[in-house]
């Protein structure tokens, strides 16, 4: 993990990919409160986005984790922290697969792909 960014309630943050980018690591905790929260993959302009809505009553017990692929260019994931302000979270969004590969195994959550 990278980086860690702190998203306060109500708030959101955006993370977009070079097209390089073949896939996506998501994590998101909380400090033992609710996780509320609502990701988002745009993939172009021109394309409807995918939506991921999740709620957990301990983010620190139980984070949330997934691999999302991002084929193609301008994609851009969001991170909605939906929880009040009083309920941070922390979240980590990064590159898991770079350059080319279209024969993985299913491996995690998968959004964005072609069956």
């Amino acid at each position: 993990v990278d980086s860690v960014a702190i998203i306060q309630g109500g708030a959101l943050r955006t993370y977009p990919f070079d097209p390089s980018v073949d896939s996506v690591a998501i994590i998101l905790k909380t400090d033992g409160r609710p996780l509320n929260a609502r990701i988002e993959l745009l993939q172009g302009p021109n394309n409807n986005k995918q939506v991921v809505e999740l709620y957990t009553e301990d983010g620190l017990d139980r984070p949330f984790f997934a691999i999302v692929e991002t084929p193609g260019s301008g994609n851009v994931v969001r991170v909605v922290n939906t929880a009040p302000v009083e309920f941070p979270l922390y979240a980590s969004v990064d590159a898991y697969r770079v350059g080319g590969g279209i024969d993985w195994p299913d491996d995690g959550l998968m959004i964005g792909r072609a069956f």
